[in-house]
């Protein structure tokens, strides 16, 4: 934190974690409306899902450019014009009157999303003591799961009762009144040191935190374990509309398991703090996530079809997410440290790509069956288990000297 910045105060705590929220309206407050979407437009289970992962894809590369941007430019400026395509995307979605204005603006909506979480974190980094900073994102991201917690069930309950376009119509003041607490409450916080940006070119910067081993892997990981969690919510909310005839609502009460989880996992990670090791914790979550991907799919592919067998699983998917996400992110950004914005962004990317990937991957392969929810969901988990072991084992000098 520089010395000449301000300090850190409850109103800027308040909507920093607001800030956090914006994610959520882009990604799982669209959830239920999925279905409702490919019956309004006639679309296929493709474009139907692409309707969901374009959102996902947008707000991957944006983070990219948004990490980049605020190390050169500031963090403040880049957020808050960020916030601002957010309610544009909203406007032409809520409009929209076919498939391709509906991808054009919730294309314009996740890329001005994708500044939520990547300066949410790199804003704390800046701000907090590094003794405090896992503490911080951990409570930060508890803040987050407010939004998962209430968007799919709020998603749910407009759709029965006014229609889909009403979610964007939520989305829009929701936005709306969160750029109007960070233009007021959230000062500059880059560092003076970094004022011009730094000197390392993009592809540069990007070359140097690839080459650490480390940095791979944690932001790898944080990436799978995403793919596994937004493949079960994304399977769940069509096969519960379509194989178990449930209807938008109770999708959304179920879905508090997820975000439930979540929450108790940060609720860990924030108590452990710096007693436990980054690279255990990531482990731990990983080993966690590959136990649950397989007893989901021992539990369907013995028949037991029902809703529990989707959102228990995904209770447990989040709390990995919840348990390993904290760490994995400041391990990230303390490789290289002048390069902690293009780090952080380089982590959400991973995230929102995989989720975009597996999720697509899904809607290619739906069948009307939990089948192929079941495959991705465990390759996810088998490979989140390899990345999320490689820094425990360069610690432990098992593989190799340790990223220099």
């Amino acid at each position: 934190m520089d010395v000449d910045s301000p300090k850190p105060g409850r109103s800027f705590a308040f909507a920093l974690a607001l800030v956090a929220l914006v994610t959520p309206l882009a990604v799982h407050l669209f959830l239920p409306v999925i279905p409702a979407v490919k019956a309004a437009l006639s679309l296929s289970d493709g474009m139907a899902q692409l309707t969901f992962s374009i959102a996902l894809f947008g707000m991957a590369f944006a983070t990219l450019g948004y990490g980049t941007l605020s190390d050169r430019y500031g963090r403040r400026p880049v957020l808050l014009s960020g916030l601002a395509l957010f309610l544009i995307g909203s406007v032409v979605s809520a409009v929209a009157q076919g498939a391709t204005t509906l991808l054009v603006g919730r294309l314009i909506q996740a890329i001005g999303a994708g500044c939520g979480v990547t300066l949410v974190r790199t804003i704390a980094r800046d701000a907090y003591s590094s003794e405090h900073l896992v503490k911080a994102i951990a409570y930060l991201t508890m803040f987050y799961t407010l939004g998962p917690m209430v968007s799919p069930f709020v998603g749910g309950v407009l759709i029965d009762t006014i229609g889909w376009r009403s979610v964007f119509g939520f989305a829009l003041v929701a936005g709306g009144a969160i750029f109007v607490c960070s233009y007021v409450s959230i000062h500059e916080t880059r560092p003076k040191a970094g004022a011009g940006g730094s000197k390392i070119g993009v592809l540069q910067s990007y070359a140097a935190l690839f080459a650490r081993l480390r940095f791979t892997a944690f932001v790898l990981q944080s990436g799978l374990v995403t793919g596994a969690f937004l493949t079960m919510a994304a399977a769940s909310a069509s096969l519960m509309k379509e194989l178990l005839h449930r209807p938008s609502t109770e999708f959304g009460v179920y879905f508090l398991l997820f975000p439930v989880g979540f929450f108790l996992g940060n609720l860990l990670s924030s108590r452990v703090g710096n007693r436990v090791s980054t690279e255990t914790m990531v482990l731990a979550g990983s080993l966690l996530s590959i136990v649950t991907v397989a007893g989901q799919a021992a539990a369907l592919s013995y028949g037991m079809v029902v809703p529990l067998a989707f959102f228990i699983p995904g209770f447990f998917i989040t709390m990995s997410q919840g348990i390993s996400l904290p760490y994995a992110q400041v391990g990230a950004m303390a490789e290289i440290p002048p390069l902690a914005g293009t780090a952080a962004g380089v982590g959400v990317f991973m995230q929102h790509f995989c989720g975009a990937v597996f999720s697509q991957l899904y809607g290619l392969l739906a069948d009307g069956t939990p089948r192929p929810m079941i495959m991705i969901a465990v390759l996810c988990g088998c490979l989140t288990l390899v990345v999320g072991a490689i820094p425990f084992l360069l610690k432990h000098r098992v593989i190799g000297a340790s990223s220099v």
